[in-house]
């Protein structure tokens, strides 16, 4: 009979396409993916798939073999989750994508305090600031930082609201002034935090008024410490997330403008694939990262 962690090697590289990116997928080198699809095939007698130096494709036995032992796997997986579920035994690959801000701040403690209580369970951390397909990225849960989800294919849980905060350095203030409203504040100083790097519009509001202010003229990122950055230089004035930005503050090395305006409140939300039952492992993470960011470190 065939490995069962060799077939689950074999469906990941005939989904990815790849043994590279297999490897990656499932926190294995290479040479150890390919030895195992190499014995998948010897046990079988039969070649599953054709190798080349630029991809890697199905055979028609391999694409037979694939789709009839996928879903008896995802069978198999989830049996073993309920039976670990009446021991409260989480075990397998939790694949996370976190936004690099948050995942560099907290994601260490988050994952080293979980481990500890669930030692079964593997990570794996990708951190980036771009807006990923949870399903085809092959991910178990991404945690981002946004408005409320419109995602309709993806299923998604709020944790917290994120505050964010208009703030520029003491350099910056000392020669410009100090804003008194958002009609005093000068677009073309006003750095954009966009995942595209691309402009954005502020949307501010105080006791019933509302006022945009278009920021990106001059200056755009699409990463949160690189705009906190920006703004603790002098460049000009930034609207951050209140975590990136609270130790700046409390050392003297940016200032909190236009405290009583407010932008639209912002998410940290957990995306899930459409799981007909989320995984014990993933249940678990999740609860652990909701407990961490709303009593140990909130953000």
């Amino acid at each position: 009979m065939s490995d069962l962690n060799d077939i689950r090697i074999f469906l990941a590289v005939a989904k990815e396409r790849s043994f590279i990116a297999a490897a990656r997928h499932l926190s294995m080198t290479a040479p150890t993916v390919t030895r195992a699809v190499s014995a998948l095939e010897e046990a079988l007698g039969v070649q599953l798939l054709l190798r080349t130096t630029r991809h890697v494709s199905l055979t028609s036995a391999g694409a037979v073999y694939a789709a009839r032992i996928e879903p008896l796997m995802e069978a198999f997986e989830a049996v073993a989750d309920e039976v670990r579920a009446e021991t409260g035994h989480a075990a397998g690959l939790i694949r996370l994508n976190v936004p690099l801000s948050l995942g560099q701040r907290i994601l260490p403690d988050v994952v080293s305090g979980f481990r500890v209580e669930n030692p079964g369970i593997a990570v794996s951390m990708t951190l980036t600031d771009r807006f990923i397909d949870i399903v085809s990225d092959s991910f178990d849960l991404a945690i981002r930082i946004s408005e409320p989800p419109r995602d309709k294919s993806t299923i998604w849980r709020k944790i917290c609201p994120v505050r964010r905060m208009l703030v520029a350095s003491p350099g910056y203030l000392a020669a410009n002034g100090t804003p008194k409203s958002p009609d005093d504040l000068n677009e073309a100083a006003c750095i954009a935090y966009d995942e595209e790097a691309l402009s954005e519009t502020w949307e501010l509001a105080f006791a019933g008024r509302t006022r945009k202010v278009r920021a990106g003229r001059i200056l755009a990122g699409n990463n949160g410490e690189l705009t906190a950055r920006l703004a603790e230089n002098g460049e000009g004035i930034a609207l951050l997330p209140s975590f990136i930005v609270e130790k700046a503050i409390a050392e003297g090395r940016l200032v909190q403008i236009l405290h009583d305006w407010q932008a639209p409140e912002l998410w940290l939300t957990l995306y899930y694939p459409p799981y007909e039952k989320l995984p014990m492992r993933v249940a678990k993470f999740s609860d652990f990262f909701e407990n961490f960011v709303t009593t140990v470190r909130p953000v």
